[in-house]
């Protein structure tokens, strides 16, 4: 298992791309979450689609970018478009919030997730069935033992802050790296995170 999360750019779309390149590329994350309360990955995703294959990006146009590039192209030529293909086949492993006041749950190795931007948003609700509970509004990286449960963020994108790395061990265990956008790894936490047994699923959105 290795999922990870990305937290706020504040505009950095440079830092935005050094991080999730860094996620997706070098340690092959399988999902990776924006954290951030705006729009940036959005965009990032979309401008760096057009910089792999062209001004249409999308799944649909694959036929015309193949017809346009490959027909009578040498094969290195090809090679280069296959490669293209699967980094922009890789980016739908980028995920964002669906808005800055929502929540999102995800079952990492048997382990309830609960990921937003801003944890003074939890309630009783949020905090009892989580093991792990995964916010993005904090300067610095954190990760706090509370109880049975682990309060984890990547800080915002920075020199020293804003990637964060979960993956498991032989046993089963979780423990997350932090990273700067760059790729230098700053620590690692073994993460003491029971797994749990039946749940129920929670609203996606936090009312007002």
């Amino acid at each position: 298992m290795r999922f990870a999360v990305l937290g706020p750019a504040n505009g950095d779309l440079a830092a935005l791309e050094k991080g999730a390149s860094l996620l997706l590329f070098e340690h092959q994350a399988e999902q990776v979450v924006y954290l951030g309360p705006d729009d940036a990955l959005d965009r990032l995703v979309l401008d760096w689609a057009r910089r792999l294959v062209g001004t249409d990006p999308s799944d649909e146009g694959i036929w015309e970018r193949a017809a346009a590039t490959c027909v009578s192209a040498p094969p290195a030529e090809i090679d280069r478009f296959i490669a293209a293909e699967r980094r922009r086949e890789r980016l739908k492993a980028l995920k964002c919030l669906p808005v800055a006041t929502s929540r999102t749950i995800e079952l990492l190795e048997g382990r309830i997730a609960v990921l937003l931007y801003d944890k003074a948003l939890l309630d009783e609700e949020d905090i009892l069935p989580a093991s792990l509970l995964i916010f993005g509004k904090s300067r610095d990286p954190l990760v706090r033992q509370v109880g049975s449960r682990t309060f984890v963020s990547p800080g915002e994108l920075g020199p020293r802050s804003g990637v964060a790395l979960f993956s498991d061990d032989s046993t089963g265990e979780i423990s997350v790296s932090m990273y700067e956008p760059g790729g230098t790894r700053l620590d690692t936490h073994r993460l003491v995170a029971p797994r749990t047994g039946r749940f129920t699923v929670l609203d996606s959105k936090v009312s007002t």
